[in-house]
């Protein structure tokens, strides 16, 4: 295995002024001013890593979560051997989002929320694996905008199932609950799930494993150039 040594952080110039957010943002109560960093293209040279968002979304019961927790195992094991982190729709409304309950309102602050820590995540070139029904286009539209104002990737990832095949596996029993009016704004029996139209990639959940979800995700991913197969530098970072 070739060594690699870090580069020089005091090499890398100071990016001007204008590469930064804005300086100031003025609400009617304080006056915040950014405090400027890195960028992200400089971290990257650092760490030898670049980071971005995975995105998944569809019905409760499609298997995100479980395709979600897969894929991190993978990314974060050789060959990849990379800085990845899930971010999971019911572990977040456990601690950061627990105040916030199913209302359309609800639901949208919800993903405006999880679209700026995943960013984060992938601003400090991690790999943020969102698993979240998140079932409204114009919330994933923003997390995507938001990313993409921030110089970062973001790859939508649809785990397309039927409300029929998820409502067959309903692992908690809340399609269940759903229907006999236990649960109300329930996305797919009383809420609305708008399905992705131009999603980087679609897993058609019924006829997919795991397994191949993974493969399928991971393929992506090397095509389009975010891994390198095989590139395994010292200290288990791929060289980006």
């Amino acid at each position: 295995m070739s060594t690699s040594t870090a580069p020089d952080p005091t090499s890398i110039p100071n990016p001007p002024p204008s590469s930064n957010p804005p300086t100031t943002t003025t609400t009617n109560q304080n006056n915040l001013t950014w405090s400027p960093s890195l960028t992200h293209p400089q971290r990257s040279l650092l760490r030898r890593q670049k980071g971005l968002t995975i995105w998944l979304t569809g019905l409760s019961a499609s298997g995100k979560s479980t395709i979600a927790s897969a894929l991190e195992t993978t990314l974060l094991s050789p060959p990849h051997s990379l800085s990845a982190y899930r971010l999971d729709g019911d572990n977040i409304r456990q601690g950061l989002n627990s105040d916030l309950g199913f209302s359309p309102s609800d639901r949208e602050e919800n993903i405006r929320r999880i679209a700026h820590v995943a960013a984060l995540f992938a601003d400090a070139c991690t790999l943020a694996i969102t698993s979240f029904i998140s079932p409204y286009r114009a919330d994933r539209e923003t997390a995507r905008k938001l990313h993409a104002e921030r110089g970062l990737e973001f790859v939508e990832v649809w785990v397309d199932v039927s409300v029929e095949e998820a409502e067959r596996r309903d692992p908690k029993g809340l399609y269940k609950k759903a229907r006999k009016g236990e649960l109300k704004e329930f996305t797919g029996i009383s809420a609305p799930y708008e399905e992705p139209e131009s999603a980087e990639i679609r897993i058609r959940g019924a006829e997919t494993s795991v397994e191949e979800a993974v493969k399928q995700i991971v393929r992506f991913l090397e095509g389009k150039g975010y891994l390198k197969k095989g590139q395994v530098q010292e200290g288990g970072l791929v060289e980006m």
